[in-house]
């Protein structure tokens, strides 16, 4: 299944920027406490309503950073199953189209990727609020792309209700 992803943060950057949806700007949230970095392209899928009353939270694996406010059209590989402070928080998997960026062709669902990049992912959300008072996360874990993308629909059937 493919997808756009609105890109919120760029892959490297250790600051958390978010969209106004009311003014359609870009404002930065806060810088990440610890000495951590988004290993990913990160952001949300448009016209979908998360169960923590968000849109649905996004990653692209990719090699290259983008820049936020920049829509990627990407494939659905997987998921990352996640809590925190909030409440549920999962998040889509995704890479690149081939015409985007072909490196990411060979990848088709989350059992593709090597351990060395689940545990990127993995290791990244479970460290990277650690240092914030009152917020913590629990990766429960990964989820296949079949899952995922009911988790896409369930969250756009959402979005239809309101």
């Amino acid at each position: 299944m493919e997808i756009k992803i609105f890109i919120e943060i760029p892959k490297g950057s250790r600051q958390k920027y978010e969209l106004n949806e009311e003014t359609g700007q870009i404002e930065l949230d806060r810088t990440i406490y610890g000495p951590v970095y988004f290993p990913f392209e990160y952001g949300y899928i448009k016209n979908t309503l998360a169960d923590d009353g968000d849109p649905l939270d996004a990653l692209i694996l990719t090699n290259e950073a983008t820049f936020p406010g920049c829509t990627v059209l990407a494939r659905i590989i997987g998921m990352l199953v996640m809590e925190d402070e909030s409440g549920i928080d999962n998040k889509i998997l995704a890479v690149p189209v081939s015409k985007i960026n072909p490196a990411y062709s060979h990848i088709n669902d989350i059992s593709d990727l090597t351990d060395y990049e689940k545990n990127l992912i993995k290791e990244f959300f479970e460290v990277y609020k650690r240092m914030e008072p009152n917020k913590w996360v629990k990766v429960e874990g990964f989820a296949d792309k079949e899952r995922a993308i009911k988790e896409v629909e369930k969250t756009k059937n959402n979005y239809e209700k309101i």
